[in-house]
């Protein structure tokens, strides 16, 4: 059963910096077979993606993001996102989701993505 748990969110004020981490755990292959990514939900909107890391090593970043936040992942099957310059815009629920292993299909709308964890708070204050 895979599982994803995230950590790192909390509060910080405009221009604050947070990384967030999203340990996988029940993989059959290392997380570099899957598509990963970050997504988050603001109260009373829709969830939106904002950063995903194909397989092939390809990352995309939401236009909202781009240049403020950066997606990783390292070699302990754990994936991270550096968000720097952090805007009150940016509050929302943030959480980790993964394809099944091999799947092509990695995008920011999060087609496909078949596991995802429970999500961490981000709170930005201005």
């Amino acid at each position: 059963q895979v599982q994803l748990m995230e950590s790192g969110g909390g509060s910080v004020q405009t221009g604050g910096s947070l990384r967030l981490s999203c340990a996988a755990s029940g993989l059959i292959y290392s997380i570099d077979y899957y598509c990963m990514g970050w997504f988050r939900q603001a109260p009373g909107k829709e969830r939106e993606g904002v950063a995903v890391s194909a397989s092939d090593g390809r990352t995309y970043y939401a236009d909202s993001v781009k240049g403020r936040v950066t997606i990783s992942r390292d070699n302990k099957n754990t994936l991270y996102l550096q968000m720097n310059s952090l805007k009150p815009e940016d509050t929302a629920m943030y959480y980790c989701a993964s394809s099944r292993p091999f799947q092509g299909l990695c995008t920011l709308a999060g087609g496909g993505l078949a596991y995802w964890g429970q999500g961490t708070q981000v709170t930005v204050s201005s």
